[in-house]
């Protein structure tokens, strides 16, 4: 059958007797209701569901996305807190070496022993006052010795090498002159220590002070 019968033959159709339609023309009409009942089928049942399988797709994606940031967070939580101890286990080390009150006579007089051990002549020890600081207390002693530079290079050591804490500042090093042998130096410092604050010691934060005297 050519088109132009199949189109003759669809203007020759009588809606008002289709069973008088030609075989071919049922089935047709058949098959295009049934797709037209498919489709309409699919956009009210298939269609909601498949969007809501959307959006159950987009959350599962975010919740795998938060779990995995929050497995590296706890990953990197678990080794913070390593660091911490470790951290804490340091400070513990260093507070041991700070000397309490009573200990900074002996710690003096040590640093006064090295210098006679590195063959030094003691021109001055002068302590000078405290500087507190937030849990510590900075004890700074002004000396001025004489000796070679090998001699110097003793007391330095020596001192670094005392179970305490001390630092040797502001060092100024000359000829010592006066007539002395020629590679005699005067070395000019700051021997430097460092004693824990008892709690009754530390210094109150500025609000709290401002606090307790209203």
């Amino acid at each position: 059958m050519t088109p132009q019968q199949i189109f003759e033959q669809l203007q020759g159709l009588d809606p008002q007797q289709p069973g008088n339609w030609p075989r071919w023309v049922h089935i047709s009409v058949a098959v295009l209701l049934a797709v037209i009942m498919v489709g309409a089928g699919i956009y009210t049942f298939v269609m909601p569901d498949y969007d809501e399988l959307g959006v159950e797709q987009k959350k599962e994606q975010d919740l795998r996305t938060e779990f995995e940031t929050k497995q590296k967070k706890v990953a990197a939580l678990d080794a913070y807190k390593a660091q911490l101890a470790e951290m804490e286990h340091s400070f513990g080390n260093m507070l041991k070496q700070l000397p309490s009150k009573t200990e900074v006579a002996n710690l003096l007089n040590d640093i006064s022993q090295t210098r006679v051990a590195s063959s030094l002549d003691e021109e001055l020890f002068q302590p000078q006052p405290e500087v507190p600081k937030d849990f510590y207390a900075e004890i700074p002693n002004r000396i001025v010795v004489t000796g070679t530079y090998h001699e110097m290079g003793a007391f330095v050591s020596g001192v670094a090498a005392l179970p305490r804490i001390v630092t040797i500042d502001e060092v100024e090093l000359k000829p010592a002159g006066g007539g002395g042998p020629k590679d005699e130096l005067r070395m000019t410092a700051y021997a430097k220590t460092y004693r824990y604050l008892e709690d009754s010691e530390q210094r109150v934060p500025a609000k709290t002070a401002k606090e307790g005297k209203k």
